[in-house]
């Protein structure tokens, strides 16, 4: 990819290890963000060269590209209010986890000369803030593009150029229902079993006791309860009929397991291992 302007908007986790990252391959990186330590933490470490908490107009207008790294009920409004300061031909993008009615409302209100292309960069940790920034993340991890019909070449060559330049390891297109129907499943119903499993059980000596496979199973239960409600909220179909198909799934192990269905159950468990094995490729 060229060498571009970019603005980040959300300077958090994911906004930090895209400046890192885009930093890293020469472009040119400024944010906004609502906490000036932040702002701050990143200037110093060189992975912007500047940002704002407020009168940031002027970086919007500099920049080639803007990602958006805000919670999803306050990034489309953000949109609206600000994108009178973008430059013609700016190209926009996002880290939104659930695209549903949001890319739809952006794009119908969004100027006529700039182009927002939405994408979702499968990659996280259990913590929050531009602190923990890691673009190494990127590296084993996945990237979604949801173009719609009013994306353009230009824009999809654009997702693309910059998952390469981010680092990721896998890149592929769907659309938006096709990406909340299968995040529904990989990522939210498997946060979903994770608090569950650690709200079943109120024993607080289970940290005595346990081993990987509990700790692993757990691990995403560490949760940002304001994202990720919001998360399942924008999702709540998909999500409900997931957790209604892996109940069922339980609930069969749980019956040949009654039953003492020993080929039943050991059936369950080559089936499992096979699909897992795909993961190991």
């Amino acid at each position: 990819m060229d060498k571009m302007n970019f603005c980040i908007v959300g300077l958090g986790l994911l906004g930090g290890s895209y400046a890192m990252a885009l930093t890293e391959k020469g472009h040119t990186v400024t944010a906004v963000d609502v906490r000036e330590a932040a702002i701050d933490w990143a200037r110093r470490r060189g992975i912007i060269t500047e940002g704002a908490t407020d009168g940031f107009e002027p970086l919007l207008e500099r920049a080639d590209a803007v990602v958006i790294c805000l919670y999803p009920d306050i990034a489309a409004p953000w949109l609206r209010e600000h994108q009178r300061h973008f430059k013609p031909g700016v190209l926009i993008t996002d880290v939104c986890g659930v695209k549903g009615h949001y890319v739809d409302e952006v794009q119908s209100f969004l100027r006529e000369d700039a182009e927002f292309i939405a994408c979702h960069p499968m990659a996280g940790r259990e913590v929050s803030g531009v602190e923990y920034a890691d673009c190494a993340m990127f590296r084993v991890a996945n990237f979604l593009i949801t173009p719609t019909a009013k994306n353009t070449r230009r824009g999809i060559a654009f997702a693309h150029a910059l998952a390469d330049d981010l680092g990721f390891a896998r890149v592929t297109e769907l659309t938006c229902a096709e990406h909340d129907k299968v995040i529904g499943y990989v990522s939210q119903l498997t946060h979903a079993i994770a608090v569950s499993l650690m709200n079943a059980n109120d024993d607080p000596h289970l940290v005595d006791y346990t081993g990987d496979s509990f700790r692993d199973l757990t691990r995403i239960a560490k949760i940002n309860d304001r994202l990720w409600s919001e998360l399942f909220f924008a999702n709540r179909e998909v999500l409900c009929d997931e957790i209604d198909a892996f109940t069922a799934s339980l609930l069969d192990l749980r019956e040949k397991l009654a039953a003492g269905d020993e080929a039943g159950l050991r059936a369950l468990f080559v089936k499992s291992t096979e699909r897992r094995r795909l993961f190991d490729k």
